[in-house]
């Protein structure tokens, strides 16, 4: 097991996304939103980890007026997660015609925010987990609730040490 945060004991395993990768589902779930045959006017990004996928599906769906609804809700260096989002900014209006875009729907809590103030929005999303499932209209890609997702934009690039010249080689 990876570092985890004490707050991510429940985190049994993780897994790595890749920019690459992260592009290709998210031009996939551009191609099921064009399927469902809707047009919509407006695109608003779930802050923060909503903000890049949004990018790619206005491109895609040649939606031009982007809006964002801001959103915490984990707080800390460890991410810890608190009991109830807090809607920092949210467009006016139910939602009609608006797309909403986030990157992961992980237990559904904001996710039910969200809807409850924008309740006519069609949310998708890229990554969702069992808890957060049922809040989606659409995702492209299941992931277990006991798995730390690492975005590319939560990691860095380093030197990997080689193994005979670590203090701690692996058994």
């Amino acid at each position: 097991m990876l570092g985890y945060p004490p707050a991510m004991g429940r985190y049994q395993s993780d897994i790595y996304i890749s920019w690459d990768e992260l592009h290709r589902d998210t031009r996939e779930l551009c191609h099921q939103l064009i399927a469902t045959g809707t047009k919509w006017h407006t695109l608003i990004a779930v802050t923060r980890g909503g903000l890049i996928p949004a990018a790619v599906v206005a491109r895609e769906l040649d939606i031009r007026l982007v809006d964002t609804i801001c959103v915490v809700s984990y707080a800390g260096d460890e991410g810890q997660q608190q009991k109830e989002a807090q809607v920092l900014k949210a467009p006016e209006g139910d939602g009609e015609g608006c797309l909403l875009i986030d990157d992961l729907v992980d237990t559904g809590r904001t996710a039910a925010k969200i809807k409850e103030l924008l309740p006519k929005a069609f949310l998708a999303t890229v990554y969702a987990k069992e808890e957060g499932l049922p809040q989606t209209d659409l995702c492209i890609r299941e992931i277990p609730q006991t798995t730390w997702i690492r975005f590319p934009w939560d990691t860095e690039l380093g030197f990997a040490v080689p193994l005979v010249d670590r203090d701690d080689p692996p058994q």
